[in-house]
């Protein structure tokens, strides 16, 4: 249960923020001072998947810098537009995974729930960036449903809450899907994957530690950092509201090219993670999917990069070097002493 005393943000806060996310390629190239000459090829992949940038993440950018790890992961350019053999629109092949309207059962013992098409941040290597949300839409009506399939699936005992972005929706409403998730008997767990905590941490306010105290349920966050420039106090305060609540914090990341394929990198990420009290999780191999093939870091060099963490770090601060493969029962460990 939360304690008066808790220390916490107003649902407005993040809401405002959230609201006033740069969405197009000419606000982006303003406030960045980014030249002007990329702008054509922007507009085109804009087109295809949109910007948004909520501005938290914006202001740790640096202005000017074509190479900024953070700006590169929301940059949009022309490489996005330009056909790579394998890299396709379902890389998960999460089609076949859809047993109905925004409910996805790829593993044995936890099912997945869509709960909102809208992130705050378009990362431009999402793995959803081509995802039909319009197809996928959860709303109460679904409820009913996602309770007949929990009851007639006891194997199943944790539920992962995505999107999109599942924080981006309301309070109210998660309230109302948890209510239905709580009855189930044989659920344990419910587990969020979200950018929220590390983009706009006012996500972390007063309702969501409250709801989550009178939960019976084990609860899991698992935040997504790629860099650790994206994270500073505002995210440590939110780790410690959901520390007090007992929430286990944990962080996945995708290796991506020119962001963070560096060792240097990688043991910046792990020990920031780690002082925030957020456990490494997963290096996630980019998705291959249509539009992010300029991200793609090989297997090859991927390896030598896990191995020199290993030497770096003590073996609980370096995540697990993992690549998704649709159709198999989970994800699929990258050995790191191949040739």
């Amino acid at each position: 249960m939360i304690t008066r005393t808790a220390p916490g943000w107003h649902t407005e806060d993040w809401q405002i923020e959230l609201s006033g996310a740069i969405r197009t390629v000419e606000a982006l190239w303003q406030a960045l001072d980014l030249p002007l000459e990329s702008m054509p090829a922007a507009l085109a992949a804009h087109r295809e998947f949109p910007v948004r940038v909520p501005r938290p993440f914006l202001a740790r950018i640096e202005k000017g810098n074509p190479d900024d790890p953070l700006l590169r992961q929301i940059l949009p350019t022309g490489l996005e537009t330009q056909a790579s053999a394998g890299f396709v629109a379902d890389p998960l092949g999460e089609a076949q995974a859809r047993r109905s309207s925004g409910l996805l059962h790829k593993y044995e013992s936890r099912v997945l729930l869509v709960l909102s098409g809208t992130c705050a941040i378009n990362c431009r290597y999402c793995f959803r960036r081509h995802f039909p949300y319009e197809d996928n839409r959860l709303g109460s009506e679904e409820f009913a449903h996602i309770d007949t399939y929990l009851r007639e699936h006891p194997d199943v005992n944790e539920v992962i809450l995505s999107g999109g972005d599942p924080l981006v929706i309301s309070n109210a409403r998660l309230a109302q899907l948890l209510d239905v998730i709580e009855a189930v008997p044989h659920i344990r767990r419910v587990r969020i994957h979200s950018r929220l905590p590390v983009v706009i941490p006012q996500r972390v306010d007063q309702g969501l530690l409250q709801r989550i105290g009178d939960s019976r349920l084990q609860w899991v966050v698992v935040t997504h950092s790629n860099h650790q420039q994206e994270l500073g106090s505002d995210f440590d305060r939110a780790m410690n509201l959901l520390q007090r609540q007992g929430v286990t914090l944990l962080n996945q990341a995708v290796l991506l090219r020119g962001v963070n394929d560096s060792v240097a990198v990688q043991v910046a990420l792990s020990e920031r993670l780690f002082a925030a009290g957020v456990l490494p999780y997963y290096l996630h191999l980019l998705d291959p999917v249509a539009g992010a093939h300029h991200f793609d870091v090989p297997e090859a060099e991927a390896r030598p990069l896990l191995q020199a963490l290993n030497a770096a770090l003590p073996g609980f601060l370096v995540p697990r070097l993992v690549r998704e493969v649709a159709g198999r029962p989970g994800k699929t460990p990258i050995d790191l002493h191949l040739a």
